[in-house]
This record gives structure tokens, C-alpha cells and sequence, in this order.
């Protein structure tokens, strides 16, 4: 049982740490976790967000539990050299295709979401987020026209064989939930969404218990708002996942609870909050380590098969907040170590 664990920058060590800590409580047999430089922190001491030691260490794990990156004093870096590109090369490297976000709202936290509380209480969903194509992998560029202007530009595109991919992650999970699949794409305007949707369709036949459905992602975003509850499993493309995602998570109260695995063929997966490295608050013992600590559950869950044992984190963080044990992206004043203790205390 090899995990990988890449802190990171900015509050990243903060709430890895705490992930590791309920790991260890759980007394895994052979547990070995090995450390990794990633992102700013990476490029200070190696000159590069994702050096090679670090990718043999990825390659060796069995997992990888993931902090965040991120560092506005890296802004000036060309872009190969900034800290993102830890997780974009990562990603890449592993084959890392398939990012799965859970969203639901704990008992107790309906109030917390911008949401009326009747609305909010009815989420429980999860957006399979398809990771190595779309814009972010397209060719890309800046030009200048004839007239003197710069122009950048970007490829949108995604061959049969992603589309197929992450259609079946996508089918295959809407069966262990409640059989309802919704994908998400943009077949009115353009092309690779028309390419998407044929897909989806020619896909969703190998599934006949589950239920197919299709929906622009500009409705797809309103109705995330306006009746979340609807959702199952939402397939959808690397950008507009991205958006989505985030667009979730603030359904459910705060980003400071939201897990996430990305996953390749097989069990080989990286697991990371959604939250990013927030370096206005790194180092002040601030941030919400949930969201990190639930990832390690999905951990345990999807590379590991140990259901058991991630119940138990995902029932202890629940008794944490039914608790009233709340970080301040709750309007509460547990720092990190505290509320880290205080899911230990529960597990």
C-alpha cells in the first residue's frame, strides 16, 4: 500500500498533513508513504514544478494524496515552469483521464449553502470530469494579426475514443448510484460537442438501466442553481467540468469540502481537494483540512478497495460537522490541527 504524497504549496502541507495523520490512525497493513517536491515549492528547490524524482515517485505509488498548487510569486514564470503545470503534467504522465467530484451537502449544513435550505438539502450528485483533452491539451498560441494586434488561441477537440472513455466511467458509476446519467455539452455551437453527444448516445446503449439525458452546459449551469437535486451523475468535457465543479461546490456550503480523485484505467489514482492553494492564508493554521481528508477516504475507496475503512473517515468528518466543529469557510473558528483532532477523535 505505496502513497505518494506532493503537499504542495500554500496551504497545501497544511491540510495534507492532517490526511496523513487520519490515515496513520487507521493502521493500514504495509502502509509506506513517500514524500514529493510539486509546484512552486518544486521549481524553488529544482527549478521545475514536476521534476523527474518526483514522477518516478508517482509512477512507484500504488496512489497519490495531493495538496494543492499554486503561488502568485510564480506568476512571472514562462507558463511550462509555473506551478500548475505539476498537476497538468501529472495528469498526463499517469494517464490520468477521468476526475470524479463528489458534491452533497452534510446533515445539518443546508443553511450554509447560498442556496434556500429545501434546495440545497436535495444535492447529492458527482461530476465525472473527462481530464486529458479540450482546450487545456489543444495546440495553443498568442499572434499578431495584420493589424498589430495580439491574438491567442486555443484548440477545442476530442476524439471518439476520449469521448468512449470517460462515457463509461461516467455509465458505470450512474449504476452503483441511482441510474440517471446527464451529459453536458455544447452540440448547438460546436462541433466537438456534436462529436461528444453521438458518443454518449452510441455509449449509453451498452447501459440500458441507465437513464441518458443530454443538456447544454449554460442550462446545465442554471439548473445547478436552481434544482441541483435533478442531477445523478453529470459526463461532461475538460473545461466545462472544470467550471461546474467549482460551481457545486458552492451548492454544498463551501469548497472546503469537496474531494476529488483522478483516476486512469484501472485503480492508479490522484486524490486532492478542489480548493487550491489559498496563499492568503497559508501558514496562519487557518485552512479547512475536510476536504483533504475526505480525499484520502476516496483514496482508500477507489485504488484501495478498503470501503470499510473510508466509510469510516466520511462518518467521522460527518460527526465532526454535526458537531458543530466548523473551519472558518464555515463561519466557525477550528483552525486546522483542531479540526483535525477532532475527526481523529471520531474515527
Amino acid at each position: 500500500m505505496k502513497i505518494a504524497v506532493f503537499a504542495g504549496d500554500g496551504i497545501g502541507p497544511e491540510v495534507t498533513h492532517e490526511a496523513v495523520r487520519v490515515l496513520q490512525a487507521l493502521d493500514l497493513p504495509g502502509l509506506e508513504l513517500v514524500q514529493g517536491d510539486v509546484g512552486g515549492a518544486a521549481w524553488r528547490k529544482h527549478g521545475h514544478p514536476l521534476p523527474e524524482a518526483t514522477l518516478e515517485i508517482a509512477r512507484a505509488a500504488d496512489a497519490i494524496l495531493f495538496g494543492a498548487v499554486g503561488d502568485f510569486e510564480c506568476d512571472h514564470l514562462e507558463r511550462h515552469l509555473r506551478p500548475e503545470q505539476a498537476i497538468l503534467g501529472l495528469r498526463k504522465a499517469l494517464g490520468l483521464f477521468a476526475n470524479l467530484r463528489p458534491a452533497r451537502v452534510f446533515p445539518g449544513l443546508e443553511d450554509h449553502s447560498a442556496l434556500r435550505p429545501e434546495v440545497a438539502g436535495a444535492i447529492d450528485l458527482l461530476i465525472v470530469r473527462e481530464l486529458n483533452g479540450d482546450v487545456y491539451f489543444g495546440e495553443k498560441g498568442i499572434r499578431t494579426l495584420d493589424n498589430g494586434e495580439r491574438q491567442g488561441w486555443d484548440v477545442m477537440a476530442y476524439a471518439e475514443s476520449e469521448v468512449r472513455r470517460i462515457a463509461h466511467v461516467g455509465f458505470k458509476a450512474a449504476r452503483g448510484r441511482k441510474g440517471r446519467l446527464c451529459s453536458v455539452d455544447k452540440a448547438n455551437v460546436l462541433e466537438t460537442s456534436q462529436v461528444w453527444r453521438d458518443v454518449m448516445i452510441e455509449v449509453g446503449a451498452e447501459y440500458p438501466d441507465v437513464e441518458l439525458s443530454h443538456m447544454y452546459v449554460d442550462n446545465a449551469a442554471m439548473q445547478l442553481v436552481k434544482s441541483p437535486g435533478q442531477f445523478d451523475v453529470v459526463v461532461t468535457g475538460n473545461l466545462f467540468g472544470d467550471i461546474l465543479s467549482d460551481q457545486a461546490s458552492m451548492c454544498v456550503g463551501s469548497i472546503g469540502l469537496l474531494a476529488s480523485a483522478s483516476m486512469a484505467e484501472g485503480t492508479k489514482g490522484l486524490y486532492e481537494p478542489i480548493h487550491g492553494s489559498a496563499p492568503d492564508i497559508a501558514g496562519q493554521g487557518k485552512a479547512n483540512p475536510m476536504a483533504t481528508i475526505l480525499s484520502a477516504a476516496m483514496l482508500l475507496r477507489h485504488s484501495f478497495g478498503r470501503e470499510a475503512e473510508a466509510a469510516r473517515i466520511e462518518a467521522a468528518v460527518a460527526a465532526a460537522l454535526a458537531d458543530g466543529v466548523f473551519g472558518g469557510d464555515l463561519g466557525g473558528t477550528y483552525g486546522t490541527t483542531a479540526i483535525g483532532d477532532a475527526v481523529l477523535g471520531r474515527l
